[in-house]
């Protein structure tokens, strides 16, 4: 009966004494498994901090901290937080408000209200006239 129990057993119970070979694939899978699902996670989580950093983003400090803490804390807002910063561009405020400011100057320069010393000279008042044409 044994003999007969043997040769009829399925191909995964192995022969006293032999190496279990399912045993050892199964274990290599979950090994391997383990760690993609790890550098998965990790990938992913620092997503929001490689868009900002190929974005050339001005606010990649906060992104990178909201992403450690997100990290740490296993708080998800903070990673949320990081990527909805990382996606939305800040607008340039102050670019176009530097041109105004040097068109007015170049302006006044032409009308003569200032004049084209080296340094900005803040002792001369502007007069009411120069500062209508301004």
């Amino acid at each position: 009966m044994r003999e007969t129990a043997i040769a009829h057993a399925p191909f995964f119970v192995t022969a006293p004494g032999e190496s279990d070979v399912l045993f050892t694939v199964i274990v290599w899978f979950v090994v391997l498994a383990v760690f993609g699902a790890g550098a998965l996670y990790l990938s992913l989580h620092a997503l929001p901090e490689r868009m900002a950093h190929h974005a050339n983003h001005t606010q990649i400090q906060l992104i990178s901290i909201l992403t450690l803490l997100a990290l740490f804390t296993h708080n998800n807002l903070f990673w949320l937080a990081a990527l909805v910063i990382a996606v939305v561009q800040v607008p340039d405020f102050y670019g176009p408000i530097q041109s105004i400011a040097e068109s007015v100057k170049a302006m006044a320069r032409k009308k003569g209200a200032i004049d084209d010393s080296d340094g900005p000279s803040h002792s001369e008042p502007v007069t009411q006239e120069a500062s209508k044409d301004v």
